[in-house]
């Protein structure tokens, strides 16, 4: 009940404080809007592969439509995206009708409020977002563009605009949705399984809140945030181990956690160059006992932009400060003949080692992580041609990641699409478990109406 007061609050008090100037403008620029309103229905048909890995011959291999609708009359308005898709999966067959967006509403010089199936992306530095909470992701599929991987929220959001320059972003989710993370494709041993996760129960106590204030002066733009909620990324726990054949059959379960996060980014431009920045203070009320809540942290982004020569080049510093941070403690078996002894030192070796893969994927690993990304791009033929090239690689755990990319504006329509990603990482590290599924190379062929 305080989360339904608070949602209802926080989005009618907005709508209120402002409702009779926000509808007084409306309704005095009824003419200017009128003539700018319309409908449009665009869209595209692709086929795309993704294949040639370790694991799967053809990992992901489909033909979609998408059909792509936008509404805005007076001061009303809607917007849609609908994916046919068919094909393989995983050496599955898939049939399937994806909602990308489906959302309408209101729609004034002050006030945007609009409900429904909605992809909300934050922060200003480029793949790496630490106050991007709202947003989950689809990390297991796979095509020649990363934002097919993001999945939407159905929520209500009011973007209240105090200026041009100002504006007030306030998101109320219902209902959890997290990422996808195919941890039981994992090769992680022959008596180790994944079973399915129990999902928070649709209650209003189970909801998330966020709102950002977003500056954007001629000089600079910045906003802060705060996100309050379940987090789309999330671990996994261990649910039962089993020693009856006498080796331990372990199975684990996705498992989710709620935090706060408070965030700020900014970005500025100086001549040709622009800085970019973006960090996170995310807290969490994290039980010891529960291996799949990660502790306090820091996490941040340092980006700079410039263009040399027509390669566009973005290099970013990532980083991650995990606050209270302590040693796991390696078990040790004490007494090796002793078969009690024996059974103790392997339930503890399970734990220690669920613990540490865990923190493996929340980069707590450690006290203090660093990574670098680097993207260069260029045009070629009368921007015809786009070349890419992203890299990614982890000072503490030393994996990496390379992904080279080129597409082909062959007319007015088609574009051709192809490159590979490739990830390596040490021994039981989360990339080392992920490349023999996650690397490969793609193609597709994309005609858009």
């Amino acid at each position: 009940m305080k989360k339904v007061i608070v949602i209802i609050a926080g989005l009618t008090f907005s709508v209120l404080s402002y409702g009779q100037s926000l509808f007084e403008s409306a309704s005095e620029n009824a003419k200017e809007t009128e003539g700018n309103s319309g409908f449009t229905l665009n869209g595209y048909v692709r086929g795309s592969l993704f294949g040639a890995g370790e694991t799967y011959d053809f990992t992901n291999a489909f033909g979609e439509v998408s059909l792509k609708t936008n509404l805005k009359k007076e001061k009303f308005l809607m917007k849609s995206d609908i994916r046919l898709r068919s094909g393989s999966n995983f050496n599955e067959t898939i049939s399937e009708m994806e909602l990308k967006e489906a959302y309408a509403g209101i729609c004034t010089n002050k006030l945007d409020l609009t409900l429904g199936e909605q992809i909300v992306n934050w922060g200003r530095t480029d793949g790496f977002n630490p106050t991007n909470n709202i947003t989950p992701n689809n990390y297991f599929f796979f095509s020649s563009n990363p934002d097919d991987q993001k999945i939407p929220n159905f929520l209500m959001k009011a973007n209240i605009r105090f200026s041009p320059q100002i504006n007030w972003e306030i998101i109320a989710i219902p209902i959890f949705r997290p990422s996808i993370y195919r941890y039981e494709l994992f090769n992680m041993g022959q008596n180790v399984s994944f079973t399915n996760a129990v999902m928070p129960d649709k209650t209003f106590k189970n909801g998330s809140l966020a709102t950002k204030l977003n500056v954007e002066l001629p000089g600079i733009g910045l906003s802060a945030s705060w996100f309050s909620g379940y987090d789309p990324f999330y671990g996994f726990d261990l649910k039962n181990v089993d020693f009856s054949t006498g080796s331990p059959i372990i199975t684990y379960i996705p498992s989710f956690y709620r935090k706060n996060t408070l965030g700020v980014d900014f970005a500025q431009p100086f001549g040709s160059w622009i800085i970019r920045g973006e960090g996170a203070l995310n807290l969490t009320q994290n039980d010891e006992q529960k291996i799949f809540i990660p502790n306090d942290d820091i996490s941040y982004v340092a980006a700079i932009e410039h263009s040399f020569g027509g390669v566009v080049t973005i290099v970013q510093y990532v980083g991650k400060y995990t606050l209270d941070f302590n040693d796991l403690t390696e078990p040790v078996l004490a007494a090796p003949t002793n078969l009690m002894a024996q059974l103790q030192y392997a339930n503890e070796m399970i734990g220690y080692e669920s613990a540490s893969f865990n923190r493996k994927i929340f980069h707590q690993q450690e006290k203090m992580n660093h990574a670098v990304s680097v993207s260069v791009s260029k045009d070629f033929a009368y921007e015809t041609v786009n070349t890419e090239l992203t890299g990614y690689y982890n000072l503490k755990s030393e994996e990496y990641l390379v992904r080279p990319k080129i597409s082909w504006k062959i007319g007015s329509v088609l574009t051709a699409t192809a490159g590979y990603s490739y990830m390596k990482g040490p021994d039981k590290s989360v990339f080392n478990y992920a490349a023999p599924i996650m690397n490969g190379a793609f193609i597709e062929f994309k005609a858009s109406f």
